[in-house]
């Protein structure tokens, strides 16, 4: 059987969606002719981001389970029906050969659908300590492809196959960017640079402890790229502007992450599963702060994954305020432990991770 429609369901955060779309974009490398439609939650960023990578996608009614608050789940029940008689819809509008699952509540009605219907399927986790979704549906998988070792504690491990996370082809190869991220940022080549980064929606313990930390860092002789969030920009800015002395390029989002880790010394960010890979492929030292509060605390696990490979230092959240930016200035001035955890950081990237799982389902489907 030759592939001809793919269906890629999942999303809810960049984390989900950035590895769908680089699968979609390896596939289409091998075989431009196939034909894809992603599946993901109405209301979500997928709905926004998908489309503009050049993708068709369809949302379903479907939320996530409120861990906090159990009694704003009176409509899941009703929302999840909803959603699988759409996501059986789609798949019989469609017709797919197979659908890949990302992880997130998005993909969970498509996938079982696709069960149901006897479409194979193709799951890729993202993090260190699987996702409920993957979990629950993974034993009728054709193949989960994961970013970590280990991951044979929470799938069957003849299904299993240690691809890495796929990335946007741009970071894979920043070597002699440095001097084109200098004039872009506005900074320069030759002083030390820390990036913070926090996600799409910025991080509020580490913004909060780089503006208490920003007189030790201007009295340091290192400049800052400095990703805040939309909601702390403004903050940033203005108490950037109190420290003349510090150079510091502040934003709510970087477009430009290739030209972000050029020009980094050092990154401080959080540990999603996406920010883990990127840093890694581009071979860079970090400092993470999990998020706390993130689902099964995987922040936590996808850190400490690198930190027991010495390739980055974990701060957790609760001690950010008082010991980030310290940390942060005494792992700049030591040269030897920075180049230990790049070189460490650099050997868990996964290059080909996208290629590798198009390559797997194409080759699947010639045996099949």
């Amino acid at each position: 059987m030759s592939i001809k429609r793919v269906i890629i369901s999942g999303g809810g955060t960049g984390g989900h969606i950035y590895p769908a779309i680089a699968i979609a974009s390896a596939l289409k490398e091998i075989d431009p002719n196939i034909e894809f439609l992603f599946v993901g939650a109405e209301g979500k960023m997928e709905m926004e981001k998908v489309p503009k990578a050049g993708f068709n996608i369809i949302g379903l009614p479907i939320v996530g389970i409120n861990r906090a608050h159990l009694l704003k789940n009176i409509l899941f029940p009703i929302k999840l029906i909803n959603s699988l008689r759409k996501a059986f819809q789609v798949l019989a509008d469609f017709k797919p050969d197979v659908a890949i699952g990302v992880g997130g509540y998005a993909s969970g009605p498509l996938l079982l659908a696709a069960w149901a219907k006897g479409i194979p399927f193709y799951i890729q986790e993202q993090n260190s300590y699987a996702g409920i979704t993957n979990k629950a549906l993974s034993s009728k998988a054709k193949h989960i492809f994961v970013a970590y070792p280990g991951m044979e504690k929470f799938f069957a491990q003849d299904k299993i196959t240690l691809s890495g996370n796929p990335v946007r082809k741009d970071l894979i190869d920043i070597s002699g960017k440095k001097a084109a991220a200098a004039t872009f940022f506005g900074l320069s080549a030759d002083k030390p640079t820390i990036l913070i980064i926090g996600g799409s929606q910025g991080a509020r313990s580490i913004n909060q402890a780089i503006s208490q930390g920003l007189s030790e860092l201007a009295n340091s002789d290192v400049q800052i790229i400095w990703q805040t969030g939309i909601s702390f920009e403004s903050e940033a800015k203005a108490a950037c502007a109190k420290h003349p002395k510090l150079p510091a390029y502040v934003s709510a989002f970087i477009y430009e992450m290739d030209l972000a880790y050029a020009m980094a010394d050092l990154v401080i960010s959080r540990a999603g599963a996406l920010s883990v890979s990127e840093i890694c492929l581009a071979g860079k030292p970090s400092i993470l702060v999990p998020f706390p509060n993130a689902a099964e605390d995987h922040q936590t696990e996808n850190a400490k994954s690198l930190v027991q490979e010495n390739a980055a230092i974990l701060i957790p959240d609760s001690q950010a305020k008082e010991n980030l930016v310290p940390s942060a200035l005494k792992t700049l001035k030591d040269k030897k432990l920075l180049a230990q955890l790049a070189e460490n950081s650099f050997g868990m990237g996964k290059p080909k991770a996208a290629q590798q799982i198009a390559e797997t389902i194409l080759n699947d489907s010639k045996c099949a």
